[in-house]
């Protein structure tokens, strides 16, 4: 069983829509290729019909108990909470046996694709749809090229899908690492108070805080450099260059969407000033 809130057993939050039936359906039906498809079925029914509020009887054959189950998993999909443990403890209780069944990641991938608001966290499954949308980060300025601009939309989309999939650690990773990426665009250029000479980021931020002093961007520097010092950092974030086994800090959820959210704020910011430093 998950754990959740109570109330919803009784109470839905909210129902499950038809995509996630049909992706939860399709890899259920790959799951019965590694044995017997009718007992396979069968272990699956058991549990959308408890989830309904019922029982289930054995099916007269395999066509029938795929019939019953799809009925079983809509009426199932009424209470979402409900709908999704089904699958989880059908999942689990084969794994057990060892035959191979979806990892949590991929049924995060589901939920996440289809809107649902739930995510699970063994042993929990939690409601995100109050989660703070993360910071949008404005189209890449004119002033990169067309490779530039693929690799930073690449990345962000990447980080969302990370986070999406609870792989929080990576998601800011990979945010940091693009905002390195990032910096290196100011390589060379010529700020009106002298040239960008720096090739790494501490390096390059150094330079734009000299030909900068006192303005808007110095500040938000300053705010970017601890930033990014207190998550590389081994007994800080710990999250480029490792974390120290006995004080390292395990990035949080919640943690991990307010330094993706800061991050993305903070590389919106530097676009907009590196297009503004172009047209001096």
């Amino acid at each position: 069983m998950l754990n959740f809130d109570g109330a919803w057993r009784f109470e839905s939050p909210g129902g499950i829509s038809d995509g996630v039936i049909s992706d939860f359906s399709d890899l259920i039906g790959k799951i019965t290729t590694q044995g017997d498809v009718q007992r396979t079925l069968e272990h699956f029914k058991s549990y959308f019909a408890g989830a309904a509020g019922t029982t289930s009887g054995w099916s007269s054959d395999a066509s029938w108990a795929q019939t019953d189950l799809h009925r079983y998993m809509n009426e199932a999909a009424a209470n979402a909470p409900l709908f999704v443990e089904a699958f989880y403890d059908g999942c689990e209780t084969l794994r057990e046996k060892g035959i191979a069944v979806p990892d949590v990641r991929l049924t995060n991938t589901i939920l996440a694709k289809h809107d649902t608001g739930f995510e699970i966290r063994p042993p929990d499954l939690i409601s995100n749809a109050g989660d703070i949308a993360p910071v949008e980060v404005l189209a890449a300025p004119l002033s990169l090229d067309d490779q530039a601009k693929d690799t930073i939309q690449k990345s962000l989309a990447d980080a969302a899908q990370l986070l999406s999939e609870s792989r929080d650690r990576q998601a800011v990773q990979e945010l940091l690492w693009l905002l390195e990426t990032v910096s290196t665009a100011f390589q060379g250029l010529d700020t009106g108070n002298g040239t960008i000479e720096g090739k790494y980021f501490n390096k390059i931020v150094a330079d734009l805080r000299r030909h900068n002093q006192g303005t808007t961007l110095d500040q938000v520097l300053i705010w970017v450099t601890a930033l990014h010092g207190y998550l590389s950092s081994p007994t800080g974030g710990g999250i480029r260059h490792g974390a120290h086994l006995k004080e390292g800090i395990v990035t949080k959820p919640d943690e991990a969407r307010l330094f993706c959210n800061l991050i993305r704020s903070y590389i919106s910011f530097l676009l907009t000033e590196h297009e503004r430093l172009t047209r001096l």
